[in-house]
């Protein structure tokens, strides 16, 4: 497979574990329309912006839109990215033997009410990654 693909592989995996799972935070990628997505979900983008290190490398950020329910004060959206620093923060993730995804140091934004739906609040989580290809 490709680097793009291996990223993409590595960072959905996370969610897919089980360890996310039993959470049961509504997930989804971006440029997808979920179902009944409630007043909380997250929605992941993989943004790929540069070079790494060998011609099998890239970095990015991984970009995830946080949303709460209006009207309830910024608590679970700091909770949600404690959250997700757990699962995603300092970690290595590996598509193969050959290959792994290390992320770094994450920060959040709070965005206010999306413009979307205002009866949803929402913040950016943002952490930077470096996928290192066969060396």
């Amino acid at each position: 497979m490709g680097v793009y693909t291996n990223v993409q592989n590595d960072v959905f995996s996370v969610f897919s574990n089980v360890a996310w799972t039993d959470l049961n935070i509504v997930t989804y990628p971006a440029n997808s329309i979920p179902v009944n997505p409630g007043n909380e979900f997250l929605r992941i983008s993989i943004l790929p912006s540069g070079n790494g290190e060998t011609k099998d490398s890239i970095s990015g950020l991984v970009m995830i839109d946080i949303f709460i329910a209006s009207g309830n004060g910024p608590k679970r959206l700091y909770e949600l990215a404690d959250i997700l620093d757990t699962h995603l923060r300092n970690k290595y993730l590996t598509v193969n033997t050959k290959a792994s995804t290390q992320f770094y140091t994450s920060t959040m934004r709070d965005s206010g009410k999306d413009p979307d739906n205002p009866a949803l609040y929402r913040a950016i989580y943002q952490i930077p990654f470096n996928y290192f290809g066969v060396m």
